[in-house]
């Protein structure tokens, strides 16, 4: 959990480094939240898991599901992730050499064009 917080901080840094209204910054949004999300399902499965379950029971079905609906979403956002570092460079190469993500998706208020 403090291991996910940390990399929270890290990559909300690098999110601001991706120039606004490009595909690469929508998509890194993306990301983020879903990693948020995923951190917050985790522990409020742990605390659920911990808060009166007895170790003879077994798992309940709300329990099962919650878990299977994260380990989804984190894969979503690993793939997000993925594409974000090895196909838009985002924090290992400079936007002009992988500048398929770094084309704005929206003209700039008052552009000619």
């Amino acid at each position: 959990m403090i291991g996910a917080l940390a990399a929270a901080l890290v990559g909300f840094l690098d999110l601001f480094a991706i120039p606004p209204g490009t595909r690469a910054f929508r998509v890194g949004l993306v990301h983020m939240t879903l990693n948020l999300l995923v951190t917050a399902a985790y522990a409020a499965n742990f605390l659920w898991r911990h808060a009166g379950h007895r170790p003879d029971t077994g798992v309940g079905g709300g329990m099962l599901a919650l878990s299977a609906v994260s380990l989804a979403a984190l894969g979503v956002s690993g793939y997000l992730g993925g594409k974000l570092a090895y196909r838009w460079g985002v924090r290992v190469a400079d936007e002009g050499t992988q500048a398929e993500g770094f084309v704005p998706t929206r003209r700039p208020p008052g552009s000619a064009g």
